[in-house]
């Protein structure tokens, strides 16, 4: 072979690979959108990423993420969910009822996979649950629905209590009105009355930490909202500073100081989405996809709280407590 001949010939096997290169696809991109922030929801993120890894993908390896996160205004979620259309990802993850009805109004093709606390039909995010349809699908917690039964481990706790207060965020209308409608019920089974507080912003605590004081009421339910999911600490703070006993619906408040929770485990549900994420990145259609449920749920106590409260934990608490913290 002449000299000449072999340069070219390994001229152009040096530019094999920069072809195939070329040629290759690009990394896929999943949208995150979330009404919270990210400094308060490390386990979801760390679990959501699990999900991921168990459908084969890794950020940073053969997916990329884009975030969005509204940092508890809801009224930012459209366009945070348009902005995510128009870098045309492959898939959107929404999390909570607010960021799964934007992610909804934003497109009617890039497949969606929510989670919500409330029944995804009732919020029009599917047809139905074991063949959803269109291009939404998701993991369906409950957290929203749960309030009746922790009016009654909260009731369980302070027997004596006959006035309660619900706190529910008002820019999450369906949310809210459905949690205030299923509490108010069980509260009349129980001979309750039920005050409800309205909060949506950090600017609302004052006023209600005067209704609490005005209405001098003995227990507090705190209602499943990605807004107080980003307060926990106020909340757990301000049922303190009242001596007013309350319930909160993850563990994270508890953590923070808060009473007790009951609610599905959040980390449960982030892991479920980022499955079906994976899911679908590789091939599967939302629409054939079932509305997954997370079915972790867990009742956390503080004693360190109970006892600042002056409260006596009763022995049907003590046997179904799945975790204290002390």
């Amino acid at each position: 072979m002449k000299r000449r001949e072999f340069i070219s010939l390994l001229g152009g096997a040096a530019a094999w690979p920069l072809a195939a290169r070329a040629q290759q696809p690009a990394m896929p991109v999943l949208g995150f959108l979330s009404s919270g922030a990210p400094e308060f929801f490390v386990s979801p993120l760390a679990a959501y990423a699990q999900g991921l890894r168990e459908s084969g993908y890794r950020e940073g390896v053969n997916v990329a993420i884009e975030y969005r996160w509204s940092q508890a205004d809801n009224d930012r979620l459209p366009e945070l969910a348009a902005d995510l259309v128009r870098r045309r990802v492959s898939v959107i993850s929404a999390f909570g009822p607010p960021a799964a009805l934007a992610a909804k109004g934003a497109t009617a093709t890039i497949p969606v996979v929510f989670v919500t606390g409330v029944d995804p039909v009732k919020l029009g995010l599917v047809a139905g649950l074991n063949r959803p349809g269109g291009n939404l699908t998701g993991v369906v917690t409950l957290s929203g629905e749960l309030g009746p039964k922790r009016l009654e481990l909260l009731h369980e706790l302070v027997p004596a209590v006959t006035t309660v207060a619900q706190l529910v965020n008002p820019t999450n209308p369906r949310t809210a009105e459905t949690q205030s409608r299923d509490l108010e019920t069980a509260a009349r089974v129980l001979g309750l009355k039920v005050h409800v507080l309205h909060a949506s912003s950090e600017g609302d605590w004052d006023k209600v930490s005067a209704s609490l004081a005005e209405l001098r009421v003995g227990a507090l339910v705190i209602g499943s909202d990605p807004f107080f999911n980003t307060q926990n600490r106020q909340l757990a703070t301000l049922a303190l500073r009242h001596a007013v006993p309350a319930i909160y619906s993850n563990r994270d408040y508890v953590t923070a100081g808060g009473l007790m929770s009951y609610g599905n485990n959040l980390p449960d549900a982030y892991r479920r989405n980022g499955i079906y994420a994976g899911r679908i990145l590789k091939g599967d259609k939302p629409g054939d996809l079932p509305v997954d449920q997370s079915t972790k749920f867990e009742l956390v106590i503080n004693l360190e709280t109970v006892k600042a409260l002056g409260l006596d934990l009763p022995l049907s608490l003590q046997i179904r407590v799945d975790e204290v913290i002390e």
